[in-house]
This record gives C-alpha cells, sequence and structure tokens, in this order.
C-alpha cells in the first residue's frame, strides 16, 4: 500500500473569526476557520505582522489529543507544539496551523484501535494499514484559504516531514527553509521516532 494518501479534496474552508489568545508564551491572535466539506473546524495561531517581514516562521501542526492535551509519552507531538509555539514567540513572528486531522487523518477512535495494535507488536504504520487506511491520509490542500488569507508567500517551515515540505509548496508557498523540531525520545516513543524516520521518510535533523 502507498505510505502516502492520494485523496483530492475540493477546498471549501472558510474563514469564521479572529480572537487574541495569551499563553504561557505569549499573546498570540487565533484565527478559526470551517471546512463545509467535512464539519471540522481548524484554527492558526500568529504573532507579528506576517504580510511584512520576509518569510514567516511557520508549523503544520496536526491535532494530537492524547499528545497535546493528556501529555502522552507514545509520541513526540506535544513536545512539538510546545517548542514550535516557544519558537515562534522568541522571534515574535510566525503561525501556527492546527489542523483537525487526528491520527494522521483516521480519527481518535480509530488511533486508539491502532495504539492496541501497536500494543500488540504492530509499528505506527502496519497498524494503520490493518485498520484499512493508508500511512498518512492527511488532507493539506485545506491550507490554501488559509494562507491565502494570512498573506503567507514565503515560509521557514520547522518540521522533520518532507511531505509537509511539498504540501505547503503546492498551496502556493514557498519554503526557504526546513528546520527541524528535535523533541527527545523516551523509552514509549522509540519505536515510533524509528518508523517515522524509515517508513515514512521524516529526518530529524535540519
Amino acid at each position: 500500500m502507498c505510505a502516502f494518501s492520494a485523496r483530492v479534496h475540493r477546498v471549501s474552508v472558510r474563514y469564521i473569526e479572529s480572537s487574541t489568545l495569551p499563553t504561557s508564551w505569549g499573546v498570540f491572535d487565533i484565527h478559526g476557520f470551517e471546512d463545509a466539506a467535512t464539519g471540522k473546524e481548524h484554527v492558526v495561531l500568529t504573532l507579528g505582522d506576517l504580510r511584512e517581514g520576509g518569510p514567516v516562521l511557520t508549523r503544520i501542526h496536526s491535532e494530537c489529543l492524547t499528545g497535546d492535551a493528556l501529555f502522552s509519552m507514545r509520541c513526540d507531538c506535544g513536545n512539538q507544539l510546545h517548542a514550535a509555539l516557544q519558537a515562534i514567540a522568541a522571534e515574535g513572528r510566525g503561525a501556527l496551523f492546527y489542523l483537525r486531522q487526528e491520527g494522521r487523518g483516521i480519527g481518535l477512535v480509530n488511533k486508539i484501535k491502532a495504539y492496541k495494535l501497536q500494543d500488540e507488536g504492530a509499528d505506527t504504520v502496519e497498524a494503520n494499514e490493518r485498520l484499512g487506511f493508508g500511512a498518512d491520509m492527511r488532507d493539506y490542500s485545506i491550507l490554501r484559504p488559509m494562507v491565502e488569507f494570512l498573506g503567507i508567500r514565503q515560509a521557514r517551515l520547522m518540521t522533520n516531514n518532507p511531505r509537509k515540505v511539498a504540501a505547503l509548496e503546492e498551496q502556493g508557498v514557498e519554503v526557504v527553509e526546513r528546520l527541524a523540531l528535535r523533541t527527545d525520545s523516551n523509552p514509549h516513543n522509540e519505536k515510533y521516532l524509528r518508523t517515522k524516520a524509515g517508513k515514512l521518510g521524516h529526518m530529524f535533523e535540519g
């Protein structure tokens, strides 16, 4: 089975509203978007003037309830989220896209099913495939209305995933630099990180 989903998504994302969002790292602006095709809501956190000042420090982050909010040690998602927000705050300018595509697009309950298969010995890619999904089901075409609304034309992208570089460029944003997000491994996510590097092509060095 192909490592990545090749779905075609008819972009139906529209901007809803913006507000301020005070965080531990600084006061961000939060922008809400809604995808009429799926009913999912996505947000972008921004800091500073994105239309002026050159390439925007950017992170595309897929929702991970277990890692982002429940502090799971099975992945590196929560640590990457924190590191990206901290980096944007330190720079004083940037954008973090928070996309509601849990479990690389398979959803929360299916991710729990995949966890069960991983408990029994499967890796993260094998688990998805045994459930009938591709290794990565995320659809990055939903980014286009968001980057156009924000006026982002060039980016310095914080990611270990080369697919995100290609995906952002497909939406009309020139990625002038890829910045690796390095986080500490632990006994619970070592196999997960090896699989991301070996089967999904993630690059943990800049």
